[in-house]
């Protein structure tokens, strides 16, 4: 057993604490992970441990909110980032457990919004969509069952109706070519 001889408030980031066991710097932790913690409080080994990993988790996880917070994102992509972070996988899984848990990472939500976006702002067809799905780290079960329904020739139409206005005042070929491109 290690005794917990000082707290002390980390410079950087007052939601820290770096903690002193038996007199020595031993490790820095979150608040909210350890509002129990005090000095002169007995830690065993599997205390510590147990105290370090949840930080772990609770650094990543904060690292992966911040990196939604941008735009919603596949598990994929959140993977990535953590594992350039050098995040352990067993970190990567029991955090992006704990944003499915909270709602806030599901691939098949994520397929929709990106179809629907890119219908929007820059229509593209099944292939291009089916490749840039893949390339987020969506399953193909998903992907499949995000396009099926997918009209490439509305789309086409759709989208067209937004460029001839822009291109009525080019040559016919011109018009074509542009049209068709």
């Amino acid at each position: 057993m290690l005794t917990v001889t000082r707290l002390e408030t980390q410079k950087n980031n007052p939601d820290r604490l770096n903690v002193y066991l038996d007199g020595e710097f031993a490790f820095g932790i979150s608040r909210a992970l350890a509002p129990w913690l005090e000095e002169g409080k007995q830690l065993s080994q599997q205390q510590i441990q147990s105290l370090q990993s949840e930080d772990q988790i609770d650094l990543a996880y904060h690292r992966a909110l911040n990196f939604l917070s941008h735009r919603i994102r596949s598990e994929h992509e959140i993977r990535q980032k953590l594992l350039r972070a050098e995040v352990s996988e067993d970190i990567i899984q029991a955090v992006l457990e704990k944003l499915r848990d909270s709602s806030l990472v599901d691939d098949r939500d994520f397929a929709r919004q990106w179809v629907e976006n890119r219908n929007r702002f820059h229509p593209r067809g099944k292939r291009a969509l089916n490749s840039e799905l893949i390339r987020k780290g969506i399953p193909h079960q998903i992907i499949q069952e995000t396009l099926q329904d997918l009209n490439e020739e509305k789309l086409a139409h759709d989208f067209a109706q937004k460029k001839i206005p822009k291109l009525k005042n080019l040559e016919k070929s011109a018009f074509q070519t542009k049209l068709y491109g």
